[in-house]
């Protein structure tokens, strides 16, 4: 049975996190307007997760099965350099970059929340989905998060990872005021 709390075990062997899009970081809806044009919603929270994220040596990738431009977008704002568009083989995508990398698969923590993203949940070193994944998805992660995909989820995720590692320390005292000494 899946936990709604992140599993400890493997979170501290974490090098890349890697994450579906449409339902993961966004909450799954399509928008379309009048001339064709997709648009899609995400969470600033979950783009700043990231970015710490990164900021602490975690690699972070995007492997969605469609293809946006708005993806691209985000990516390229958020620095992210590993994206795949349009994988209908997500595992064989994710096993390709974690050679390019050089780490195993048990290194990566994987968010999805369908069926696409079934064989990279279950041979990551941490499964992840959101709560908004059909329960036949869900009974493989090793984690469902609390948080739904496009309202936090990946925040959710990285905050854990960051803290799992070690990192959380470090992470606040660099927001926290520090007051001037005269």
């Amino acid at each position: 049975m899946p936990q709604s709390i992140a599993p400890s075990a493997g979170l501290a062997n974490v090098r890349l996190l890697a994450l579906d899009v449409d339902g993961v970081l966004t909450d799954g809806r399509l928008y379309f307007q009048a001339d064709g044009l997709e648009t899609k919603a995400f969470h600033t929270q979950d783009g700043h997760g990231l970015k710490m994220l990164k900021r602490m040596g975690i690699d972070v990738a995007l492997i969605t099965g469609r293809d946006s431009p708005m993806v691209t977008r985000r990516a390229t704002a958020l620095g992210i350099p590993h994206v795949y568009q349009g994988c209908e083989h997500k595992l064989d995508t994710l096993s390709g970059l974690c050679d390019s990398l050089g780490i195993s698969l048990e290194q990566v923590a994987y968010c999805g929340d369908d069926l696409p993203d079934l064989a990279a949940i279950q041979v990551a070193g941490v499964g992840i989905c959101v709560p908004n994944a059909p329960a036949y998805v869900q009974k493989h992660a090793d984690w469902v998060t609390r948080r739904t995909g496009g309202h936090g989820a990946v925040r959710e995720i990285c905050d854990t990872l960051l803290g799992a590692q070690g990192h959380w320390d470090a992470i606040m005292a660099s927001y926290r005021y520090a007051p001037q000494s005269s």
